[in-house]
């Protein structure tokens, strides 16, 4: 019997640019995995001990991944790659381009701008992508291509009880690389409202009752799916927390989560907290925390849209240019 084909990531991890790249590459690996390829994973993971920890936990092998496009196309030469997969802002435009040039399929993974890169498909799962024109060339898009890993997928969340004080879970992304926990732990103390909160933050930081701050876990789909709200910002976590049914109010901390937010917060499945804990945010706070009904519509909303077998869809295109 043959192995697998070998498919390479080519994405990066750390507290600059924040580990949703990976984490979606993840997902994308265990499906390919489970279909007997054998995925690689070409990049670093910088100050994110939580990041690397999901490749060693699931035994994904990472190599260092060199800059120029020449080199990257011998490094999948070296390790006998059948595809690529680029997820990543910081790839120079013609890296795609260099490995077809070498005969290799790439799926490049976007966020609405290919950002340069020539690749043989495509895969933007934001929500309403594919109502939005995309540029380049055949593109799998939208919520039914959501990336979602297994720890995520066999999760569901209870149902709620109206009369309890809620809970709240709190966090940016694996490593809050824009700093920002602090001031919205802040902002839900100042609402005035009975909750308890958990915080997640790799930076310790001072709260009182009833905030706990605690890092980086892989709890994280077990206090999603419990959470009667979730504060975060229109990351890559937001599709997991479509998937549970997860009350969510959002922020945004990058450009790039723009797109999310609005068009998330324009369909009212997720309340929008603005760019900054001031005192409209807190307003929307006090009220979902004080409303259960209002909290839950959005939940409702959301529920649906993201059905968990968007990565055995992406898998199904990615393996079709490799055979």
């Amino acid at each position: 019997m043959s192995a697998g084909p070998r498919v390479g990531f080519r994405c990066d991890a750390g507290a600059g640019s924040g580990v949703g790249h990976l984490v979606r590459c993840v997902a994308l690996a265990e499906e390919l995995r489970s279909r007997g390829a054998r995925p690689v994973f070409l990049g670093a993971v910088r100050d994110s001990p939580w990041a690397l920890a999901q490749l060693r936990e699931r035994v994904l092998p990472l190599t260092p991944a060199p800059e120029s496009p020449a080199a990257l196309a011998a490094l999948a030469r070296a390790l006998r790659l059948d595809a690529v997969v680029l997820d990543s802002y910081d790839l120079p435009p013609g890296t795609g381009e260099e490995l077809r040039r070498h005969g290799l399929p790439v799926l490049a993974v976007v966020d609405g701008d290919p950002l340069g890169q020539h690749a043989d498909l495509y895969l933007d799962q934001n929500l309403g992508a594919e109502h939005r024109p995309f540029p380049a060339g055949p593109v799998l898009a939208g919520a039914r291509y959501v990336l979602l890993r297994d720890s995520v997928r066999r999760r569901a969340r209870a149902p709620r009880r109206p009369d309890r004080v809620p809970d709240v879970l709190c966090f940016f992304g694996g490593t809050d690389a824009a700093g920002v926990a602090p001031a919205w732990a802040q902002a839900l103390g100042a609402t005035g409202v009975p909750f308890t909160a958990t915080v997640i933050s790799p930076a310790p930081f001072a709260a009182e009752s009833p905030i706990t701050v605690i890092p980086p876990t892989d709890r994280l789909p077990e206090l999603m799916a419990a959470a009667d709200l979730v504060v975060t910002a229109a990351g890559s976590a937001i599709w997991e927390l479509l998937y549970l049914g997860v009350p969510t109010a959002l922020s945004w901390v990058a450009d790039n989560q723009l797109i999310g937010y609005d068009e998330l917060v324009g369909r009212g499945v997720a309340a929008g907290l603005g760019g900054a804990p001031g005192p409209e945010a807190v307003a929307v706070l006090a009220r979902l925390l004080s409303d259960p009904a209002a909290r839950e519509e959005h939940g409702r909303r959301g529920g649906g849209l993201v059905d968990g077998r968007g990565r055995e869809r992406v898998a199904d295109a990615l393996l079709a240019l490799v055979r």
